[in-house]
């Protein structure tokens, strides 16, 4: 995809987006959702995923989506948006946990065994999820700069590898060191790596379509040229100072 003519190519602070903000409501729901069946190791044959490998790949498929389309400046709002669900979810969750149980209620073990968990699994998550998508993101936003604008296959693909990777290795390790065993946590390292760049590849005609269908009806395709990829600002049009 090259520059097209009558896109913008910044995002100015009034811009008015019709889609933007559904989008990140879904890209939120995807990341509440995988955190919480992550409690659940899956067995398929010999490999090991958890539950969250099955949905949490659309995350970066999004991630993907907001970086190219709108930018790293809304890339980078949609990232800190996410995690303060997930913050959200954990208070939530702990709270819940200590808090009495009601007479009559005994499912406080069960609640323990399968939602006490999901506090490790969401700092865990948080970690790898910071750091996994803000390198997507950046990844993205610099190959489209390199590619002016080409080649869109090789931004989502060379992004995931690159992002997925650190994601991968920092929620595996702070959730399961220690729960697992440590070839268990190598083979659960490379099979949800392996299994989230497969998803990124075998949505990428999906991806193209979404992003074709953004760009025309948002009117915009957003080069970051001057923007300051700092990860701790909320200012989608921050530039270089």
């Amino acid at each position: 995809m090259t520059q097209a003519i009558g896109l913008k190519h910044t995002l100015p602070k009034n811009q008015a987006l019709k889609y933007f903000d559904y989008i990140v409501g879904l890209f939120v729901a995807v990341l509440i959702i995988s955190n919480i069946v992550s409690t659940k190791l899956v067995g398929i044959g010999p490999f090991v995923l958890d539950g969250g490998t099955f949905l949490f790949p659309l995350a970066y498929i999004f991630g993907d989506i907001f970086t190219e389309v709108y930018g790293y400046g809304r890339a980078r709002r949609a990232i800190w948006t996410g995690f303060a669900a997930l913050v959200l979810l954990t208070v939530t969750l702990i709270l819940v946990q200590f808090l009495p149980s009601a007479h009559g209620w005994n499912n406080q073990a069960a609640y323990t065994t399968i939602l006490g968990f999901v506090p490790r699994i969401v700092i865990s998550s948080i970690c790898g999820y910071l750091a996994g998508e803000f390198v997507n993101s950046y990844v993205m936003a610099k190959m489209k700069l390199f590619t002016n604008g080409k080649y869109l296959w090789t931004r989502t693909v060379g992004s995931t590898i690159a992002g997925e990777g650190v994601d991968t290795i920092v929620f595996s390790t702070i959730a399961f060191y220690g729960v697992i065993s440590n070839s268990e946590l190598l083979n659960l390292i490379g099979t949800i790596y392996v299994a989230k760049v497969a998803v990124e590849i075998i949505f990428t005609p999906i991806t193209y379509r979404i992003v074709h269908f953004l760009k025309q009806h948002e009117g915009v395709d957003v080069y970051d040229t001057k923007t300051d990829f700092t990860p701790f600002a909320l200012d989608a049009t921050k530039v270089k100072s």
